[in-house]
C-alpha cells in the first residue's frame, strides 16, 4: 500500500525478466539490527492445525509481492530472494495499492481507483472483476483467512482506507462475498487502533492480523474476524510504514515490507514469533532489483500469502 500523498505519481515498469525461485530448506536469511520491541507477540489460543495440503499447490504456499512499478514477484523467505514473475497490465490508469492471495494461488489486487482485479501468480495476467466502490473508500488492505483451523474454506477480509488522494482514515473491518463481491461491515478496531489504516494478513489456522500505520512506530495486532476488535497489540520498535508498506505471515514469522519517503527499495523486516521474538532487518536482493528497473526503484505496495502457507519454519 502507498500513502495517499504519493499516489499522484505513476511509475514506469521494469522490463527485465527473471526465473522465479522456489523455496529451499535452508535457515532464514541473515538478519541485522535486532530489537526485542517490548515483549513477545502471543496470539490467542486456537486449534493450531496446519493448513490441509489436499488442495494446496506448491505455488499457493509461496509469498508474493507487488511493486509500485506494476511488477509481481515471488519471495523466498528462507533466502531473502525476490524473483520476477511478470508485469501487470490491468485495465486501470492508476497504481496498484494492495494484494491478497487466495487458496488457489490467485492474487486479488486493489488499485487506487477502487477497482479490484484477479491476477495470475503464474504469469501476472490480469482480469477485472465486477467489484464496485462501496463503503465510502477506494483503497483497502486485504487478506484471506481460513474460516476455521485447517479448513479449506476461507473468507476475504478488507480494511477500507479512504479515497485515492484525500483521506487515509481507516474504516474498520469488512468481509467480501466472493460470489457477489458485496461488502459486509463487521466493525471497527479497538481503542487506539480505532479508525487506523491497516494492511491485513491471514493464516490457515483461521487467524487474522493487522499491520497499522501508527506513529512513531507501526503496530501489529490480532483481529477478531467476527467483531473487528483488536488484541495482543504490539508496537514494532524501529518499523515505520513510510511511503510504501505491506506485510505477510509465513513459516511462523511476520514479514514487514516498508519504504521510507524517497527510498529506492523496500526494507524487509522479520518478527521472529517462531523463535526469540526479536525484530530484525532481513538481507534481500531488493537493491539489485531496484537498480535493474528502469525507474531505479523497487517499492513493495502489496504482499500476499494464501491460507496454504506454512505456519511453522521449514525443517
Amino acid at each position: 500500500m502507498r500513502h495517499s500523498t504519493v499516489l499522484f505519481v505513476l511509475l514506469a515498469a521494469c522490463s527485465s525478466s527473471s526465473q522465479r525461485a522456489g523455496f529451499s530448506d535452508t535457515a532464514p536469511p541473515d538478519t541485522t539490527t535486532s530489537s526485542s520491541s517490548g515483549g513477545a507477540f502471543t496470539p490467542t489460543d486456537s486449534d493450531a492445525s496446519a493448513p490441509t495440503d489436499d488442495d494446496c499447490s506448491e505455488a499457493s504456499k509461496l509469498v508474493y509481492v507487488l511493486s509500485s512499478s506494476y511488477d509481481l514477484l515471488s519471495l523466498t523467505p528462507s533466502t531473502g530472494t525476490f524473483a520476477l514473475i511478470g508485469h501487470l497490465d490491468c485495465a486501470d490508469t492508476m497504481t496498484p495499492n494492495s494484494m491478497a492471495v487466495d487458496r488457489s494461488g490467485t492474487a486479488w489486487v486493489n488499485y487506487a481507483s477502487g477497482n479490484l482485479f484477479k491476477v495470475s501468480t503464474k504469469d501476472a495476467s490480469c482480469e477485472k472483476t465486477t467489484y464496485k466502490k462501496q463503503g465510502g473508500f477506494t483503497r483497502f488492505g486485504m487478506a484471506f483467512a481460513s474460516d476455521a483451523a485447517g479448513s479449506d474454506a476461507e473468507t476475504l477480509f478488507i480494511n477500507g482506507i479512504g479515497d485515492s488522494f484525500v483521506s487515509s482514515k481507516g474504516h474498520g473491518l469488512f468481509k467480501v462475498d466472493q460470489q457477489t463481491l458485496k461488502l459486509e461491515e463487521i466493525g471497527d478496531f479497538s481503542d487506539s487502533l480505532k479508525e487506523q489504516p491497516a494492511e491485513l494478513t491471514g493464516r490457515g489456522d483461521g487467524k487474522l492480523f493487522g499491520f497499522f500505520t501508527t506513529k512513531p512506530h507501526a503496530t501489529l495486532a490480532e483481529i477478531d474476524k467476527a467483531t473487528g476488535a483488536t488484541s495482543n497489540v504490539k508496537s514494532l520498535t524501529g518499523v515505520s510504514t513510510g511511503e510504501a508498506w505491506a506485510f505477510s505471515y509465513w513459516g511462523g514469522d511476520f514479514w514487514f515490507y516498508t519504504a521510507a519517503l524517497g527510498a529506492k527499495a523496500s526494507t524487509v523486516t522479520r518478527l521472529a514469533t517462531s523463535g526469540d521474538g526479536k525484530i530484525s532487518k532481513v538481507t534481500t536482493n531488493a537493491d539489485d532489483i531496484a537498480k535493474a528497473n528502469t525507474d531505479g526503484k523497487f517499492l513493495i505496495v502489496g504482499a500476499g500469502v494464501s491460507t496454504c502457507a506454512p505456519l511453522e519454519p521449514p525443517k
